[in-house]
């Protein structure tokens, strides 16, 4: 039974990271492609699409390495879980930075522009990743599972687990009570501000232009989205974090493998929907989207038709004279 749900997993395991990597290379090419880059929040949407990206190609290959029960060094092992904190922290604080910008945009919308510039937003989204960098590696300095490093005696090599090598106080109190709940209620608290200073405002129509009513109804539409974007990365974090609590508490043998499986799934499964959410609900991203479906078709089309006009030599001729 545990060989077919060890399968089961690295099955869908492998289905999430393919999803992972086109639908976020798409995400880029698309912010990229319609001019949105030089909108600071797109910045930061183009720096969550990295991270999901490099969940796609990096943390769910390691991911399935653990589960595989692969032997390496302990310090190895140890590496490869960094790099998913690393990848966790930095998709938390691009969502911030996201949530901040927004809140700027409403409320200081006159001055955002000269205050939020193009090389201010790229500097924030690069200390986003320094800060994730180093709270994702702090488990390299010191803050390990000495007890498994401790019973390996002259061992050179272990089993590599992410259980076996991290340790979860750090897990716990450090990386989710210290930095996932409250930037979290941060967030919500920016956008439940945004919302309702959006509504007054939009109250207020008699004594504004169209078109100042025209700019908060877009950012209330664009608001919505990049919140959808952040409730369902809570929903797909928040009970693998449980999990750890639970595991912290009281024995990770309590938590089933296939329940523990299922939270695995659902964490990467969160770096494949944000592909989906930007495609229905930001309009510049459909459009790019649009694009792109476009010019495949079409350019599957041309080559249909070069392909019958080279097997009948008279085909082009025929075409054109019924045109």
């Amino acid at each position: 039974m545990g060989d077919i749900s060890g399968a089961i997993y690295t099955t869908l395991e492998v289905l999430i990271a393919v999803a992972c990597c086109l639908g976020n290379v798409l995400v880029i090419w698309a912010v990229r492609a319609s001019g949105c880059l030089k909108q600071p929040a797109f910045c930061f949407v183009v720096s969550l699409a990295v991270a999901d990206f490099l969940v796609g190609a990096v943390a769910i290959l390691m991911a399935v390495v653990v589960d595989r029960k692969v032997w390496t060094s302990f310090h190895g092992c140890l590496l490869m879980s960094c790099v998913v904190m690393v990848l966790i922290q930095s998709s938390v604080l691009s969502l911030l930075a996201i949530a901040v910008d927004r809140h700027l945009r409403v409320h200081i919308p006159l001055r955002y522009k000269r205050i939020i510039t193009q090389r201010h937003s790229w500097a924030m989204v690069l200390a986003c990743w320094l800060v994730a960098v180093v709270l994702g590696f702090i488990p390299m300095v010191g803050w390990y599972n000495h007890q498994t490093l401790a019973m390996m005696d002259n061992s050179t090599t272990i089993v590599c687990q992410f259980v076996s090598v991290m340790d979860f106080s750090y897990l716990v109190y450090f990386n989710f009570f210290g930095f996932t709940p409250l930037p979290l209620l941060v967030m919500l608290a920016l956008y439940a501000h945004i919302f309702h200073s959006i509504h007054k405002r939009l109250r207020e129509k008699q004594a504004r232009s169209a078109d100042s009513h025209a700019y908060f109804a877009k950012e209330r539409r664009l608001a919505k989205s990049l919140l959808l974007v952040l409730v369902l990365f809570a929903a797909c974090w928040l009970p693998l974090c449980l999990m750890n609590c639970v595991a912290f508490f009281s024995k990770p043998e309590d938590i089933p493998q296939a329940i523990l499986y299922g939270g695995i799934l659902l964490t990467h499964a969160n770096s494949a929907v944000n592909p989906v959410v930007y495609a229905f609900k930001v309009p510049k991203i459909h459009q790019a989207y649009l694009q792109v479906y476009r010019k495949c078709l079409w350019g599957r089309n041309m080559q249909d038709w070069q392909g019958a006009d080279s097997n009948n030599p008279t085909s082009g001729e025929l075409i054109h004279t019924k045109i």
